[in-house]
């Protein structure tokens, strides 16, 4: 089960499906071409909109590459939390000039819409973020030839994972930037994530699938790490955030290096679900009151971050990275897959050599 993964693509390096037009057919392609596996983000488009870009791609490369969706979420929110956050947003709305969006503009994100495309038009992988598909859904793509990954957070998330009949898992690090995959939002459980490398060991002995390790990754060593401790591959964000193919705005890769933003952290200030970020003035300000309520605050937000980027200040937008986000690289896609391929093979070699003396 392993090698149909990892025979997909000549290096053990995934791209990360980043949602928000970050993770666009170029760079998908590019990272296809170059010997990973490129990713598009279906999250927050329309069933149209995937599949136009996913025939972009197939313009672009004619090798192997992902699409992800995003699972439906319950609804558990507290109307009345997600309407006084609202009001403490009021400095946001006047400041920006412009309006709050609505909270309750769709719960499942074209899901249903989505998987009709897929399976019309199959992919070669499909990916799921934020639950488990149901046994049908997974069972449908492998019938059409798709390989499903499924995200998962701790080694019980990966079990349920496994139990759903998913060809592999991503287990995804405290480390990671963006929303962590978590199956349920637990309030309660804030804080309680785990380290990368902690993550792959209590999986690798919970289930019998393929692992693709995601979590702060940004060397090759670090990839040969993950490798090492019982991932076949690894999945890789932010060290693709800043390539010039990234559809992330000019003040979103500038802010990965730039040292006014020192560090990251895990808000729901942007869209009520954890997810790392660097922190700036909006993640300070608003962090600390933003309730659980996943996508309600996503919608409500949303017009807020488009003007804030529009206007090119990037104190009020979601500056999602993970904690390497300093050992950002401004190289081309395809050429960072070269020199990370060539880290890890040297990384490797290392290791041998020391084995060897020792």
């Amino acid at each position: 089960m392993s090698s149909a993964l990892t025979d997909l693509f000549a290096h053990p390096i995934v791209q990360a499906p980043m949602a928000g037009g970050v993770s666009v057919p170029q760079l998908a392609g590019a990272v296809a071409e170059a010997g990973g596996l490129g990713f598009l983000a279906a999250g927050y488009k329309t069933a149209d909109g995937m599949y136009q870009e996913i025939k972009q791609l197939r313009g672009i490369t004619q090798r192997p590459f992902g699409v992800n969706l995003f699972m439906p979420q319950p609804e558990y929110a507290d109307p009345a939390a997600v309407e006084v956050y609202a009001h403490q947003l009021a400095g946001e709305v006047t400041w920006y000039d412009t309006e709050l969006g609505d909270p309750d503009s769709g719960r499942d994100d074209g899901y249903d819409a989505k998987l009709a495309v897929l399976l019309d038009n199959p992919v070669p992988v499909v990916s799921f973020h934020f639950g488990v598909p149901s046994p049908d859904v997974l069972d449908s793509l492998r019938r059409a030839g798709t390989f499903t990954l499924v995200t998962a957070t701790t080694a019980e998330e990966a079990l349920a994972v496994q139990r759903a009949g998913a060809d592999a898992v991503i287990v995804q690090g405290v480390e990671a930037g963006g929303h962590q995959g978590t199956h349920r939002d637990n309030p309660e459980a804030d804080g309680s994530a785990i380290g990368l490398l902690s993550l792959v060991a209590q999986v690798r002995e919970s289930v019998d699938l393929p692992l693709v390790a995601a979590g702060g990754l940004m060397r090759g060593s670090q990839i040969a790490a993950v490798l090492a401790a019982g991932a076949c591959a690894a999945q890789l964000g932010t060290a693709f955030l800043a390539t010039p193919e990234s559809g992330a705005h000019a003040l979103h890769k500038q802010a990965l290096t730039n040292p006014l933003f020192v560090r990251t952290e895990l808000t729901r200030a942007f869209s009520g679900r954890p997810a790392r970020g660097l922190v700036n003035r909006f993640l300070r300000e608003h962090g600390p009151y933003a309730p659980a309520a996943y996508p309600e605050v996503h919608h409500l937000t949303s017009p807020l971050r488009k003007k804030a980027a529009a206007s090119g200040d990037a104190q009020g937008m979601a500056l999602w990275a993970g904690q390497g986000h300093r050992m950002a690289r401004e190289l081309p896609a395809g050429e960072l897959v070269a020199v990370l391929a060539d880290e890890i093979a040297a990384a490797r070699a290392a290791l041998l050599d020391g084995g060897e003396a020792a």
